[in-house]
């Protein structure tokens, strides 16, 4: 290479850097757009979709390039080999979803973790290709383009495959993921040298890191569509792969899948209409329950962060965590869900009266209580200039899913198996919960607690919101709806304030690290609370729409390394 190569690949380094430091310099403030937002965990995916925007493409197009861009620049949860939900409300106000939840392979049993004894073998559920579902997120984007979509299919992908094949700059925020897998005891090689440059190292902030494998499967992606992989090379890697390493997903597993779109959760908060993803999903079910209690409360009455409030929170999410493992699953294989009751405010009348707002309530371990969830999940919220908006959730379960993944195709497998009750009949006070509702079972889609969701006022979208967090994402995004319906909070604020979690099972409250006063704990425990710090709970991505100002302002949380808001 000659020296003016050299300068100049240097200057276009900086350049590079210095535009990803300016778009985080404005990432974790409020950004307004008259004609459109995407606010994600990657700013540059942001960005990649509010150029399709400018592009003329609508929000489900600018959803598809996002998503793609993200399974480039976002890997730990950013996917084509996880899957995921979307909710989609048009500018007329119709809504709708399309499930594209990961399946379980034809090959999978209900005691596929258990030894001969009948036990669960420790994390087998989490570990190893076995705990891999059959990917969705490529038939679920196809589903969505397909049927709203505006721009040609091509044009949507051929930004993610740019970035690839060309590259971007390696962040912080993945070069300290790189440095903590590179310490791990039992990495996988392909995790292993899934960051590292032609030499064998790992590539660092402000270089150019490039996934060349990626970028050939994304282009198979381009060309032909869903086929590009459930059929055909890259089906036929993915099976060679799952032979070789122990795994049982098939050609056939991935033939057979189709993502499906369904009506949407519904349910209403005063003057506002809230739209939200239905089962496998348990997360609009929850959601709108507790929407529905809280309706009950005079939030005036409750002031924010105190004591009240958060034992009201804690009680609240505890009885709706209680109804989602006790009655949801696929609703494929469990067809007599009583969603409508549950979501009815006569269901949440009876669950508020039983509230005692002096003392915690006990969870009782007889009963059902919550499956596990992953932890790296992402979410992302967009909305064009005719107010068609999208609120989309997908993951690959753990951060990095089962980081394993074929050399070949340069993307990383799920691990989303450990979603299902993996003990039939067996439930316990740590969480581990046996309902038959989420059995595995054949080509069954897995319990989920992701919760993209849309908020509604005069039949327009006003609130576009979710987030990432596994078992706390239910929590997060209804805490967050009720900062901003109920107490009126910008949504910058809304987000960043303090976030608690209880799911049932285990009893114990999950509260952010120095936003909890030490009197309101000490009041806490008094009241029967068991109470543990964690540093965060979610990464929320949204966006609200100003009237007055008519202009839509996107908000991305300030936990999100990479993440950020795009306007114009």
């Amino acid at each position: 290479m000659t020296n003016k190569k050299r300068i100049v690949q240097k200057i276009l380094r900086v350049l590079c850097l210095m535009t990803l430091l300016l778009n985080h310099s404005i990432s974790f403030a409020q950004v307004y757009g008259q004609n459109g937002m995407v606010v994600s965990s990657n700013v540059l995916a942001s960005q990649v979709g509010v150029d399709i925007l400018k592009k003329g493409g609508n929000a489900i197009d600018a959803t598809v390039a996002t998503a793609f861009a993200l399974a480039v620049t976002h890997p730990s949860a950013g996917n084509i080999g996880g899957g995921g939900f979307l909710v989609f409300m048009n500018a007329a106000g119709e809504a709708t979803t399309i499930d594209f939840r990961e399946k379980a392979p034809l090959a999978a049993t209900a005691d596929m973790f258990l030894d001969s004894a009948g036990k669960l073998i420790e994390d087998s559920n989490h570990r190893g290709l076995k705990a891999v579902g059959v990917p969705g997120t490529v038939a679920g984007l196809y589903l969505a383009h397909q049927k709203y979509g505006k721009l040609p299919w091509q044009a949507l992908v051929q930004p993610s495959v740019d970035l690839a094949k060309k590259g971007f700059v390696m962040s912080w925020g993945l070069y300290k993921d790189a440095l903590e897998i590179n310490e791990e005891e039992k990495t996988p090689d392909f995790m292993y040298s899934f960051f590292r440059n032609t030499k064998g190292e790992i590539t660092k902030p402000g270089e150019i890191w490039k996934q060349p494998s990626l970028a050939k499967t994304l282009k198979l992606i381009r060309d032909r569509g869903q086929d590009g992989f459930y059929k055909g090379k890259t089906a036929d890697e993915i099976e060679n792969y799952m032979k070789m390493n122990g795994g049982i997903m098939t050609k056939k597993d991935l033939e057979k899948y189709t993502a499906v779109e369904r009506k949407p959760v519904h349910g209403t908060y005063k003057e506002y209409e809230i739209f939200s993803m239905p089962p496998p999903s348990s997360g609009g079910v929850a959601l709108v329950e507790m929407m529905n209690i809280i309706e009950l409360v005079n939030l005036d009455s409750v002031k924010f962060n105190s004591t009240a409030y958060v034992h009201l929170m804690a009680e609240v999410m505890r009885r709706a965590f209680a109804d989602r493992a006790a009655y949801i699953g696929d609703p494929d294989f469990n067809p007599e869900m009583p969603l409508d009751e549950l979501t009815s405010k006569v269901f949440a009348k009876k669950r508020f009266d039983n509230i005692d707002m002096t003392k915690a309530s006990v969870s009782d371990a007889a009963l059902y209580g919550h499956p596990y969830d992953g932890n790296n999940t992402t979410h992302f919220s967009v909305v064009d200039k005719d107010g068609n908006a999208v609120s989309l959730t997908y993951t690959l379960e753990y951060a990095y899913g089962s980081q394993m993944g074929s050399n070949n195709l340069g993307f990383i497998f799920n691990n989303e198996m450990g979603d299902f009750n993996p003990v039939p009949g067996l439930t316990t006070n740590s969480g581990q919960i046996g309902s038959p509702a989420n059995l595995i079972a054949p080509e069954k889609r897995m319990l989920s607690s992701m919760t993209p969701t849309i908020v509604a006022k005069n039949g327009k979208p006003y609130l576009i919101i979710g987030s990432p967090g596994g078992r706390t994402i239910i929590n997060t995004v209804f805490q967050t709806v009720v900062n901003v319906l109920g107490y009126n909070m910008q949504i910058d604020k809304a987000i960043e304030v303090m976030k608690i979690h209880h799911q049932w099972l285990p009893d114990v409250l999950l509260y952010e690290r120095h936003l909890m006063s030490p009197d309101t704990r000490t009041a806490l425990e008094a009241m029967g609370h068991h109470l543990r710090e964690v540093n965060s709970l979610g990464q929320l991505m949204g966006i609200t729409y100003d009237a007055d100002l008519k202009v839509y302002i996107g908000a991305s949380d300030s936990s999100s390394p990479d993440g950020g808001a795009a306007g114009y």
